[in-house]
């Protein structure tokens, strides 16, 4: 009896964890219903987001929860604009600096939609990578309650490059689609695949201009061993074609030669 006992009571115990486990992490209740966030930018560029909330308070505990938001742009502007539910603007706020925290959504001041704006600078590359291509973080928005635990909304990033590094990544482009290309033809070009992955070190090392002399070279040599692919194949098509005809009249000058004389008189 006393072993039931404490097996229920270790049941009582796990389900109180469970509850309050849940209530301690509120639910990411929230849904985007419309984004405008660019996919990359150029260092130094001046680049503008925004991300539109609505279906606020799916949680009926969670009447009134606090918006965080963070950026790795430089020199930001925020702007939160709040709905009501009939589109009307009800308040603006305007936060200062890459990232703010405690703005209250609440279902008593009418809000039913929130858009986040967002307008900066594209930082510099701390470190350059190929694939996936290096990127920053252009938005993050975060939802929490005062004094309790907080859950990401949702992240948004993009890639960003210089002048020098996008020409770079563009020759390395071209070079794989090369290479690619020589690969379907039926080549095998090892050089260029050599040179290749030297211009994604390069890249990666931030030495562009090598990158880019490095990627040109893996194309020229692709292209050439599709080529050399292609007149190989067109040889040995023309040398079986060769040997096909030499086959059929040799087999006609046999039987000829195994047919005899003709009977004069028939």
């Amino acid at each position: 009896m006393t072993r039931t006992n404490s097996n229920r009571s270790s049941r009582v115990v796990l389900a109180t964890v469970v509850v309050l486990l849940a209530a301690a992490v509120p639910a990411a209740a929230v849904s985007v219903t419309g984004e405008d966030v660019p996919e990359e930018g150029q260092v130094g560029t001046q680049v503008s987001a925004s991300v539109t909330l609505d279906e606020l308070y799916r949680n009926p505990q969670s009447e009134q929860w606090q918006l965080s938001g963070t950026t790795e742009l430089t020199d930001v502007s925020w702007t939160v604009v709040f709905y009501d539910q009939t589109g009307s603007q009800v308040e603006l706020v305007e936060p200062t600096g890459q990232s703010f925290s405690g703005v209250d959504i609440a279902a008593s001041t009418g809000t039913a939609e929130v858009e986040v704006r967002v307008t900066g600078t594209v930082p510099e590359v701390g470190s350059y990578s190929y694939d996936p291509a290096q990127a920053f973080t252009m938005v993050e928005l975060t939802r929490g309650q005062s004094g309790g635990a907080s859950s990401t909304i949702d992240s948004w990033e993009a890639h960003h490059y210089t002048a020098r590094s996008d020409s770079a990544r563009q020759a390395i482009d071209d070079a794989g689609a090369a290479i690619e290309e020589a690969r379907a033809a039926g080549a095998n070009p090892s050089d260029a695949q050599a040179n290749y992955d030297d211009a994604v070190a390069a890249y990666e090392d931030g030495s562009f201009d090598v990158a880019t002399n490095l990627a040109n070279r893996a194309a020229d040599q692709a292209t050439q061993a599709r080529q050399s692919s292609r007149t190989r194949r067109t040889v040995v098509y023309a040398v079986g074609g060769l040997v096909v005809l030499a086959l059929l009249v040799g087999g006609v000058l046999y039987w000829r030669s195994q047919q005899g004389p003709e009977d004069p008189l028939g």
